[in-house]
């Protein structure tokens, strides 16, 4: 089992771990001397467990789904489940073309409030987009998690109805 780190000290292990220096490229096709992993915090079972510990008090009440994006907001809303008892719905980016067809697997959205999990927001671009798609299903959204705010997604996200709860802003990681 392990011990829930202090807000903090879990900033400072989420940078230490995700913030990486030498040449990468970018999905945009350029290349940066640095890059932040988000999949080695998510990867490392104390820092996910913390996470867990943090996040989980910013679920709205009336919660009744988790929604875990593709794929970095999977394993965070896994944890949370896990903490609180709330079941998991799993969203694709786009329904698959095979067996089930959906785009969102696991507990039903269909007439639940639903709380969006994703891991980074940058633009919010895909929250937006996922959540249209789990809005169509009949889901009840309002509230967004996630644990590092990168900027510039709060504002549209909430031009959709949609309020951005951080754990963490991508300035916070840097100087802790």
């Amino acid at each position: 089992m392990t011990q829930q780190l202090s807000r903090l000290e879990l900033a400072r292990r989420i940078y230490q771990i995700a913030y990486l220096r030498g040449n990468f490229k970018l999905r945009s096709g350029q290349t940066s001397q640095e890059y932040f992993d988000k999949y080695r915090f998510e990867a490392n079972p104390e820092l996910l467990s913390s996470i867990g510990d943090h996040l989980a008090p910013l679920i709205p009440k009336g919660t009744e789904v988790l929604a875990g994006l593709e794929m970095g907001g999977i394993p965070i809303a896994t944890v949370l489940s896990l903490k609180t008892g709330i079941p998991v719905a799993f969203v694709r980016k786009k329904a698959k073309d095979y067996g089930t067809c959906q785009f969102a697997e696991g507990y039903s959205v269909q007439g639940k409030n639903v709380c969006i999990i994703e891991d980074v927001i940058t633009t919010g671009g895909q929250v937006i987009l996922s959540a249209a798609d789990l809005r169509s299903l009949g889901a009840q959204i309002s509230t967004v998690l996630c644990v590092i705010d990168r900027g510039g997604g709060a504002e549209k996200l909430k031009e959709v109805g949609l309020q951005m709860k951080p754990l963490f802003h991508m300035d916070e990681l840097k100087s802790s």
